[in-house]
């Protein structure tokens, strides 16, 4: 069937078959557009040329957008496949901000102006770094609507992040400072007096290594001082490892094979969930080299106790499962006033660099210390777990010449600050 024209006023309208049928009542569903610059022979046209899309599988109807974006969001979370912390993530920001605002709104019916303004109200109230998270799964749920077979819209609404409108707002970013390693040494020490012996080997491992805190949490008995390489459980792995550093000449090792984190029920997205074992971040898990002393440091740590963590809780278990930040860092970083009795310590002075800063910031420190002493760039971005994009990360590989130098810079540096 060819569109039909008529006019309505001072419009002129085009209709046309849509190709698709109402569920309900069996009958065609024919789509319009009205202008008011049109000719009969531009309304054809136009009507020409959606029927053309309609046949090759291009057309949109308005019906396909119809469905509330809160039916759509809950569809979506059905379908993607994702670790189920980011799933905990992502249900309590819909829950929080954008289901509030969108839910009952048609997905059709999302207009660059309505995203913008409501972006607007939210930097308005939140942290940047929040924000960010709202917008990009936001665009993701409309951009996964305009590219589902068949779509939902013809295209998103929502404008590319680098096609700039309005003033232009710098990003926030932490301040950071210099971090001499006298500091870490200072920190290592208050964690002592915080939590004997194992904070100060946890302090001096997370400054030595630029491990995050979740594989520290994770570090278990058997991946540090001389149980590994020789305890891996893949044959491939082990043999590889016993032959690079344990041969002739031999490295101090440990391995980063797991993070201590919370697994959260998607369907119950207010509870805390269930500590278990997960891949580091990006998939992660790495062989570091580590100096001597550090190595030193795990032996006698690992003698001193039978926990199967290498860093166990003062109370003997987890540290994923303490309030480490107000019981464990706060006051090795601020400092905190002496104590008689039973809990008897003395007074702790503040870290000036990390005062009521994150401990994340320690692993900052690591990259910066190895390029101050020479260390090669790849070899920086293995030992701290990052996935290196492009043709740099196909052709470029750590050599042992370049794990060697970690060692012995890293060696030199303790040196140094012991010396002060």
């Amino acid at each position: 069937m060819m569109p039909w024209t008529e006019w309505r006023g001072n419009s002129c309208r085009v209709r046309w078959e849509t190709g698709k049928v109402d569920p309900k009542t069996g009958r065609k569903i024919y789509d319009s557009e009205s202008r008011t610059d049109w000719t009969d022979e531009e309304a054809h046209n136009y009507g020409l040329d959606r029927e053309s899309d309609v046949r090759n599988g291009r057309y949109v109807a308005r019906s396909d957008g119809k469905i509330l974006f809160g039916d759509w969001a809950d569809l979506w979370m059905k379908s993607v496949d994702l670790d189920p912390t980011s799933m905990y993530g992502y249900r309590k920001r819909l829950r929080a901000q954008i289901l509030p605002e969108w839910g009952q709104v048609p997905v059709n019916e999302i207009t660059t102006i309505g995203y913008q303004t409501w972006m607007r109200r939210l930097n308005a109230r939140y942290s940047a770094n929040y924000v960010k998270d709202i917008r990009i799964l936001f665009s993701m749920l409309v951009e996964d609507a305009a590219s589902h077979k068949p779509p939902l819209i013809r295209e998103s609404p929502i404008p590319k992040q680098n096609s700039r409108r309005g003033r232009y707002v710098p990003p926030v970013k932490e301040e950071k400072v210099e971090v001499p390693s006298e500091d870490l040494h200072q920190l290592a020490e208050n964690a002592r007096q915080v939590w004997g012996f194992t904070g100060y080997v946890f302090m001096m491992t997370k400054a030595y290594t630029g491990m995050r805190l979740g594989e520290m949490f994770g570090l278990r008995r058997e991946f540090v001082g001389p149980n590994w390489p020789e305890c891996e459980e893949d044959k491939k792995l082990r043999e590889a490892s016993l032959k690079r550093y344990c041969g002739k000449k031999p490295m101090p090792v440990m391995r980063v094979q797991w993070q201590h984190k919370y697994r959260k029920d998607p369907d119950r997205p207010d509870d805390k969930g269930v500590p278990h074992l997960a891949p580091p971040k990006y998939g992660g898990a790495r062989t570091l080299v580590i100096p001597p002393f550090l190595a030193d440091l795990h032996a006698q740590l690992l003698a001193s106790h039978d926990s199967e963590w290498l860093f166990p809780a003062m109370g003997g278990g987890s540290l994923l499962t303490t309030d480490f930040h107000t019981y464990y860092w706060k006051p090795t970083r601020d400092g905190a006033d002496a104590r008689v009795g039973r809990y008897e310590r003395p007074e702790l002075k503040p870290v000036d660099s990390f005062r009521r800063k994150r401990i994340h910031l320690v692993r900052h420190a690591h990259g910066p210390h190895l390029e101050e002493d020479g260390a090669a760039d790849v070899a920086i971005e293995v030992r701290l777990g990052h996935v290196i994009q492009g043709v740099r990360g196909v052709y470029r590989d750590v050599t042992t010449g370049m794990e060697w130098h970690i060692v012995k810079v890293l060696q030199a540096r303790y040196d140094r600050a012991q010396r002060g």
